[in-house]
């Protein structure tokens, strides 16, 4: 395995990529390796998902864990925040081995800390990168005189009793939930964490597959919630929920079968934890979620804080500010009573819970969260990121009654609306997400910012 692929394999957050031709088991093993070193850990939990090449991959880091002489708790089949619970309630760091929504032919491994405190490039997955590249030129590291042991911990009633007990439902009227988890880990978890509350599931996709045979598991694509929205009106359900492949994030769809912006979910969910909390508390969100979130947030006696956007940033400022929750515009959704890790699972207990709580359908509920019209995220490709952001500046510079800031890429601002322009980390991209108070001015202004990156 040549030692410069790894450049391409450790990303900003994760180990991802093609399996067998850009990581194998014998790097996998290297990994376990390197993170116990790093982590400095006497014990470790792995969890993995339903990819053919999972559990080879997941049993591979542990045996390099375990000749480290660490001792390896297996949960087996999990979703990703079934993994961050493990490592909560256990206090373990903690490997998840999931591409999330990739294609099948990739695999990757998501890594944190004991209590789920996440394993990023500035959290010591530079470090864990170091190690590999050295140790597959020079060999895997000396074993332990005593190695670690390998068991297995079945940890899904205890993660779902867990979720139950910070979200009450057993009060709320019936309600009819169509389940969408894309032959994700979403079929595993769900109906253990919906059994016995007032809910009729009526589940899609629930059988684990890794090649993802019906739709890929990436809910934010419109193209993946098509089936959703067509079964929630022929069901005449309350609403629809889908996961992504590793079951971290949910998307939530309406009685009508239409989108219901993260954004809205992150206002609704927001509210809730204030109300839990004697309306005190900070809540997070990244600066391309809806104007409605702090607006919200405000009404209801939190304190919003704007951050970048990527989990990393939101961890560290809910670590930093004891955030009660925040919020993505992607349905990440991070709660502090879950370790500060994200969880879609609870924002879907969350939204059935304030759902079967009033009377109203679900489109009534989120009107009040969702009050401004959006663009969604526009992805142009460009010859020159930093040239195409310069222009866009200039453009609006010095206008009067505008404002910039620089957080993230560029955020221009009026009394009307705002835009985000900021460039991708890993491709030749810019991405656009704009915002107004109406639907002609929306437009026109995503036109014209358009217009300017593209021209």
């Amino acid at each position: 395995m040549a030692v410069a692929d790894l450049s391409q394999l450790v990303k900003a957050y994760d180990v991802r990529g093609v399996v067998p031709d850009q990581w194998d088991e014998s790097l996998a093993e290297l990994f376990g390796a390197a993170f116990v070193q790093v982590t400095d850990a006497s014990a470790i939990v792995i969890g993995h998902d339903m990819r053919p090449s999972s559990p080879g991959l997941s049993r591979a880091f542990a045996r390099g864990a375990a000749a480290r002489g660490v001792d390896v708790t297996e949960i087996g089949l999990c979703s990703t925040d079934q993994l961050y619970y493990a490592s909560g309630a256990l206090n373990l760091p903690g490997a998840m081995f999931t591409a999330s929504h990739n294609p099948a032919r990739y695999n990757g491994i998501k890594m944190c800390r004991a209590g789920a405190s996440p394993v990023g490039q500035d959290t010591g997955l530079a470090e864990v990168r170091e190690l590999v590249e050295e140790w597959s030129e020079s060999g895997a590291p000396e074993p332990a005189a005593a190695p670690g042991t390998i068991t297995r911990q079945d940890t899904l009633r205890d993660y779902a009793a867990y979720l139950r007990s910070l979200v009450d439902l057993t009060s709320v009227s019936r309600l009819k939930v169509v389940v969408d988890a894309g032959n994700g880990m979403g079929g595993h978890t769900v109906p253990t964490v919906f059994a016995g509350l007032p809910l009729d599931l009526v589940p899609m996709y629930f059988e684990l597959d890794g090649t993802f045979p019906n739709h890929e598991a990436n809910p934010l694509d419109p193209a993946n919630i098509v089936d959703l929205q067509k079964r929630v009106r022929e069901e005449g359900a309350d609403l629809g929920i889908a996961f992504d492949g590793d079951a971290d994030r949910c998307f939530v769809v309406d009685e009508r079968g239409d989108p219901v912006s993260p954004s809205a979910v992150t206002a609704l969910v927001a509210s809730r934890e204030l109300a839990k909390n004697g309306g005190k508390g900070t809540i997070i969100h990244n600066l391309i979620t809806s104007w409605s979130v702090p607006e919200v947030v405000k009404e209801q006696g939190g304190t919003p804080v704007r951050t970048r956007v990527g989990h990393s940033f939101i961890k560290a400022e809910m670590a930093r500010t004891g955030a009660i929750f925040g919020g993505e515009h992607s349905a990440h959704y991070y709660f502090k009573d879950f370790w500060n890790a994200d969880t879609g699972m609870l924002a879907a207990l969350h939204v059935l819970a304030a759902l079967g709580g009033q009377e109203g359908p679900l489109s009534a509920l989120v009107a009040q969260y969702d009050r401004y019209v959006g663009s969604g995220e526009i992805n142009s490709t460009v010859d020159d990121q930093a040239a195409r952001l310069a222009a866009v500046r200039s453009a609006y510079e010095g206008q009067e009654g505008i404002e910039l800031d620089v957080l993230d890429g560029l955020t221009v601002s009026s009394a009307d609306w705002w835009f985000n322009v900021r460039p991708s980390n890993t491709e030749p991209l810019l991405r656009l997400n704009a915002e107004a108070r109406d639907e002609v001015t929306m437009t026109k202004v995503r036109d014209e910012v358009l217009g300017i990156i593209r021209g």
